[in-house]
């Protein structure tokens, strides 16, 4: 093989996972509206967000993915209207509120995750041990390299 050919043989693995990497992020999409039809991909994970800090500021919502601060000002408004987050005073030296998910929004996270542990498990089902071990491993090693 030449070099020429391990190029064009990298490319075209690069491509695949480019587009699978584009399946995932849909079904990841679609997990947000079966969770809750008004729900946004976005509204989800910060939420999700909130769940797994027990609670933090919208200026921290930014922060962690990235996001416009009027990004998550909207996405936090959805999330209240829908009664899934809600507000909680800050002590006197805090500087803004600390968001934290409503029971219903606990439950609501609850039962996608039982339903999403489900569809894995299932998908999943055939694959030996080792090659679960090495994908999950793929995918720490994926999601850790800096952007």
């Amino acid at each position: 093989m030449t070099e020429r050919d391990d190029e064009h043989t990298r490319d075209e693995a690069l491509e695949k996972i480019r587009w699978e990497l584009t399946a995932l992020a849909r079904r990841a999409r679609a997990i947000a509206g079966r969770a809750h039809p008004d729900l946004s991909l976005v509204s989800y994970s910060l939420l999700s967000h909130l769940d797994e800090t027990g609670g933090c500021r919208a200026v921290d919502l930014a922060d962690y993915f990235l996001l416009d601060k009027s990004t998550v000002s909207r996405q936090i408004a959805a999330l209240e209207r829908l009664g899934l987050v809600e507000r909680h005073a800050g002590s006197a030296h805090a500087r803004g509120q600390r968001l934290a998910p409503t029971e219903a929004g606990r439950e609501l996270l609850d039962e996608a995750v039982r339903r999403r542990h489900g569809a894995i498990t299932e998908r999943l089902r055939d694959w030996s041990d080792d090659d679960l071990a090495r994908f999950a491993g793929y995918l720490i090693r994926y999601n850790a390299a800096e952007e």
